[in-house]
């Protein structure tokens, strides 16, 4: 209930013209620059590498594969086809999963979310990119013998896809904070108080930066792919993880937490994706748009799910 408050609240202000649309990316820029910093870092910084397990992130990225192939199986191998998929399965893990994973599992929930933030980007970035390099590479015309071949910028697109997903204020705050903890220093207080309510202040903003975003959105003559979009990823994506865990043995927190993530709306990542590759742009966007208003409805009824099933 209070994530939809703060949601519905932010969308108010929006509609009310308590905030602009010309504000929206420098709040933005505040969750994702000084907020989410401040709490991934202040979280790992007390985990040991020793204690994280990356058993449910194989399980995530599983499920990931399935639906990812299958769209790729059903759009094409095409630039759009990447696209889609990646926006079949790329979650809003920090504006939206991480309050909402504060909220119902606290703590440790947190950690094993951040866990998976820490490889999210990184994976399905430099997956969707090499994919796309691929499909524009078949489609470019052959040389002398009429094939059509790689160009050689290939892999300099999958370095720059890494370095892109591991410098970002998003997992690399969970390395650093990761590195201090092996240290076994305590955050000294004067350091650590400011962290704490900087990290207190992302929940709230971010859920009300969702319902501004939303505010502001037009879906327009993109309603249908923009629907097939945000079932896919809100309920098809966590019922491959679901599944493929229930399957694997996996129970308890970790599966919960895992199900949700995978519940979770698209995330902007992928609309900027799209924009970079000038391909798809409309689609995702109220793709984006979509997933955010449906997940209102999906995400209580998968935590009910999960909260009885897995946990």
């Amino acid at each position: 209930m209070p994530v939809v408050l703060f949601i519905a609240l932010g969308y108010l202000s929006g509609r009310q013209g308590w905030i602009r649309a010309q504000a929206v990316k420098d709040l933005s820029n505040l969750v994702f620059m000084v907020l989410a910093p401040a709490l991934l870092f202040r979280t790992m910084a007390g985990v040991h590498v020793q204690e994280l397990d990356f058993g449910p992130i194989a399980v995530y990225f599983g499920g990931v594969a399935l639906v990812f192939g299958a769209t790729l199986a059903w759009a094409g191998f095409s630039t759009l086809g990447a696209v889609r998929a990646l926006g079949h399965t790329f979650s809003n893990n920090v504006m939206v999963g991480v309050p909402l994973v504060g909220l119902v599992f606290g703590q440790a929930g947190l950690v094993t979310l951040f866990t998976l933030i820490s490889v999210h980007a990184l994976i399905l970035l430099t997956v969707a990119t090499v994919v796309l390099e691929l499909a524009l590479a078949r489609n470019q015309p052959g040389g002398a013998d009429g094939q059509a071949h790689v160009p050689p910028a290939l892999w300099r697109m999958v370095l720059q896809a890494l370095w892109s997903g591991l410098v970002h204020p998003v997992p690399l705050p969970i390395i650093a904070g990761l590195l201090y903890a092996q240290t076994g220093w305590p955050i000294p207080p004067l350091i650590d108080k400011p962290l704490q309510l900087l990290g207190q202040a992302l929940g709230p903003l971010a859920l009300l930066l969702v319902g501004v975003t939303l505010a502001f959105s037009t879906v327009g003559p993109h309603f249908r792919a923009a629907l097939r979009i945000a079932l896919v990823k809100n309920a098809a994506l966590p019922l491959a993880v679901g599944t493929l865990g229930w399957a694997l043995g996996l129970s308890g927190l970790p599966l919960a937490v895992m199900v949700t993530a995978a519940a979770l709306p698209v995330g902007a990542n992928v609309f900027l994706f799209a924009q970079r590759y000038e391909v798809g742009q409309d689609e995702m966007t109220a793709g984006v748009t979509v997933s955010t208003a449906l997940g209102m409805a999906t995400v209580p009824v998968v935590l009910w799910v999960v909260t009885r099933w897995a946990v």
